[in-house]
């Protein structure tokens, strides 16, 4: 889905793996990509490797890439997670009280939403993606 006006949110607070508070806001200036997983959804299993690729494309200056937990899970389980799927370049984040869920309307996981430079949702895929894909690349350097 693509947002003609960018849907704007307010306090979009999660954790670090540090158990740190992360504002989004402290991203403005780059392109976001959220990408809300669990470690029990098989749909993520598949697309995370592809957003970690993504992760080192050398197209991207400007590109983040926060792939936050809403399964209320334990850090542990999710770094099993990630060894588990190859996730190399990625780092953990996560909201315990799913809160962002509600906030962000989720519908069903995994959902990524594109958050542009000036802290504005632009898109949102519901359901799994391949994050290398040549359309979907080339429509998200326009953004970078």
């Amino acid at each position: 889905v693509i947002h003609k006006i960018p849907k704007t949110y307010d306090n979009v607070i999660f954790l670090d793996k540090k158990d740190q508070k992360i504002n989004i806001n402290e991203y403005k200036g780059s392109l976001l990509i959220l990408n809300f997983w669990a470690t029990w959804c098989e749909p993520c299993k598949e697309e995370m490797p592809s957003l970690d690729k993504l992760s080192l494309d050398k197209n991207f200056k400007n590109l983040e890439i926060l792939p936050i937990n809403i399964g209320q899970e334990k850090i542990n389980k999710i770094k099993e997670f990630y060894i588990k799927t190859n996730i190399e370049n990625l780092d953990i984040f996560y909201d315990t009280d799913v809160r962002l869920a509600k906030k962000f309307l989720l519908r069903g996981l995994p959902t990524t939403l594109i958050i542009n430079k000036d802290g504005g949702e632009i898109a949102r895929v519901v359901g799994s993606i391949d994050f290398q894909d040549k359309n979907f690349k080339t429509w998200l350097q326009n953004f970078d």
